[in-house]
């Protein structure tokens, strides 16, 4: 999901607040959101990192792909 804010939530400095999930039954094997005070991130099975938002085309594209070479 991905909503369009009004104004950047802290610290990010775009405007929108998104969630994108891949997984099953509460396993997450892919996940970029971003939330307050911690901004845009990705996990990856159990890693996480920081992720460079750039466009919101460019985040889908990146989910996307993550999602498809997942294994």
């Amino acid at each position: 999901m991905v909503w369009e804010l009004e104004e950047p939530q802290i610290p990010c400095m775009h405007l929108y607040k998104y969630r994108l999930y891949f997984g099953l039954a509460g396993e997450c094997f892919v996940r970029y959101d971003n939330e307050r005070g911690k901004g845009d991130h990705r996990h990856a099975g159990g890693d996480e990192s920081v992720y460079e938002f750039t466009t919101l085309e460019a985040l889908l594209a990146d989910f996307e792909r993550d999602v498809t070479n997942w294994r």
